[in-house]
């Protein structure tokens, strides 16, 4: 018998030690194509993200290090190494830790009264039973609009016994006093945030595939049920994003106890971490505030990463 012909194209691939489709090893790489494309897009973000992210960082972490030395009481001061001084005084300041114990209290409140109203109103919004959804998306989300030191100026006036038109009722309940300042601000942040969060939810509700909710009516399923066994399943990423979120915006609080500060002598300069932080800044002692800075972000950043991976070990089980 003779040997079966061979098709040239396969004999030449044979001849140039190349098959038709030669198998890849195992364990190859893929060839990453367009990687051209892929750098242009990655190096201006990279040069962004390290210029204004990474280079304030290790500048924050370079001031934290340096003390202020002066040769006699009138000598020109000096930036000198002084490893830990600066934390071994933020461990020190009581104020400081109290103003972190004082916005963890806040966050613990404020933040699921917040994320639960833009649940619902996300809800509501995504609800074949609401009509005019074009006006309350709008409604709910102009606040947001509003710069937070304006909302405080504006929910200032309207607190101040003396100022507001309401004073019946603030001269009965001072909102301005020691015990309820923290929870007057807690209402400006949730009056603000509010319709943020609401956008990152519903746009959330919008993404999950219609055949999901027919499928549920087949079953007999109501509205009140689809929205706790269907909706609120699928949604929980977006919903973890807008509480990770809000602890990092409750740990940052700023601008608002800043006006308040006009309003009520009960909001003093260390009545927050950032207010700490920036009235250490206008000493001046730069020093001092960029190891107050990272010791924050550090904080924040535990807090976050914890709360990110027990909600990861909840939805696992």
């Amino acid at each position: 018998m003779s040997a079966p012909a061979v098709p040239m194209t396969d004999a030449a691939g044979a001849a140039a030690g190349k098959g038709p489709r030669a198998a890849k090893p195992p364990g190859a790489k893929p060839r990453v194509q367009h990687k051209g494309a892929i750098l242009a897009f990655v190096i201006p973000f990279g040069a962004l993200f390290a210029l204004f992210y990474l280079l304030p960082i290790g500048y924050a972490i370079y001031q934290s290090l340096l003390v202020i030395e002066r040769e006699g009481t009138f000598g020109q001061a000096t930036q000198v190494f002084g490893g830990l001084t600066q934390y071994i005084l933020v461990f020190q300041n009581g104020p400081f830790w109290e103003s972190i114990g004082r916005v963890l209290a806040f966050g613990a409140v404020q933040v699921p009264i917040m994320l639960g109203l833009a649940l619902l109103f996300a809800l509501l919004l995504d609800s074949p039973l609401v009509r005019g959804k074009k006006f309350f998306r709008l409604a709910f989300f102009v606040p947001y609009a509003v710069p937070g030191v304006i909302a405080a100026i504006m929910w200032g006036y309207l607190y101040s016994p003396n100022l507001s038109p309401f004073s019946a009722v603030t001269e009965n309940i001072n909102f301005l006093s020691a015990d309820l300042v923290l929870w007057a601000i807690a209402n400006v942040v949730t009056w603000v945030f509010v319709g943020y969060n609401m956008l990152i939810i519903y746009s959330a509700l919008l993404a999950i595939p219609a055949e999901l909710y027919e499928a549920a009516r087949l079953d007999g399923a109501g509205q009140l049920r689809i929205a706790w066994s269907v909706k609120i399943p699928l949604i929980m990423p977006a919903i973890v994003l807008t509480a990770i979120f809000s602890i990092i915006g409750t740990l940052q609080l700023l601008a608002e106890p800043q006006v308040f500060r006009s309003f009520s002598s009960a909001v003093t300069s260390t009545f927050t971490p950032n207010l700490t932080v920036y009235s250490t800044s206008s000493i001046p002692n730069f020093n001092l505030a960029a190891a107050f800075s990272v010791v924050l972000a550090l904080a924040t950043f535990i807090l976050s990463f914890t709360f990110l991976k027990f909600t990861q070990r909840k939805e696992s089980k």
